[in-house]
């Protein structure tokens, strides 16, 4: 299929994995694009590991599956590196983002050997500095957009104001941290290797 990106997101429960995979697939499909967004069901409980999915293309999207060999990995929480093949499938002329503090070498031995493109960013810092809370969700959002080039920065900070005033309608206060977390994502997000 021309043009189909394929994201696969690693989260733990309550860390907002499934909630960014759909605000991501809103922000594109307000882009004109086709677009999935869904998560992989099982016993979810608070902490425990989830998986959440995007497929994003040009052209309508007529598969109907998990993603098994996506272009974008986004790991939420870096104690999965440990107990998660995250990388599993995942293309070498990809890249995978991770919300971590770790340096370059503990990364790069946590992914066993995976030669793709490797970004990380400290979504707990920017979320903590935003939004007083952790919430890593929004900047690993940001942070995906950019590696990905889905769309541009600024498509995506205008289609989140808009939603954010839509979800957070009786919460006003809470939007101005969230647009904040999202431009420090933007100018945050650090390559691990060339």
């Amino acid at each position: 299929m021309d043009n189909l990106i394929e994201i696969r997101w690693h989260g733990r429960g309550g860390q907002g994995a499934k909630t960014a995979s759909l605000l991501l697939a809103d922000a594109a499909f307000n882009t004109g694009k086709y677009i999935q967004g869904f998560p992989e069901y099982g016993p979810e409980r608070m902490g425990a590991p989830i998986t959440a999915y995007n497929r994003i293309s040009d052209k309508p999207i007529t598969i109907h599956s998990n993603i098994y060999e996506p272009n974008y990995v986004v790991v939420v929480d870096d104690t999965l590196l440990k107990d998660v093949d995250v990388t599993a499938g995942l293309k070498k002329d990809g890249a995978i983002v991770i919300n971590t503090t770790k340096n370059a070498e503990e990364i790069k031995r946590l992914l066993k050997g995976y030669e793709g493109e490797i970004y990380k960013i400290d979504a707990r810092k920017i979320s903590e500095e935003a939004l007083g809370r952790y919430f890593p969700n929004t900047p690993m959002l940001a942070a995906i957009v950019k590696v990905s080039g889905i769309m541009t920065d600024e498509e995506l900070l205008n289609d989140m104001k808009g939603s954010f005033k839509h979800k957070f309608a009786k919460k006003p206060e809470v939007i101005e941290g969230n647009m904040k977390a999202l431009e420090l994502a933007l100018k945050s997000l650090e390559k691990v290797n060339s």
